[in-house]
């Protein structure tokens, strides 16, 4: 019963932390990732631009 409270306890802690993650990144799983940068936006690794409102330096 122990393990199980304590690994329900944990699930529930990491949840909001894994949201956020996903919540701050420009360019989806789907997408592949953020490849590069080009004139302040964000390229995604299929090539697509990112519609984030976030300018990019990298």
């Amino acid at each position: 019963m122990k393990v199980w409270s304590a690994l329900l306890i944990s699930m529930l802690m990491m949840a909001p932390v894994m949201e956020a993650n996903a919540r701050n990144q420009p360019c989806s799983k789907s997408m592949g990732g953020v490849s590069h940068c080009k004139d302040g936006k964000f390229v995604c690794k299929n090539g697509k631009i990112s519609k984030s409102k976030q300018v990019c330096k990298m």
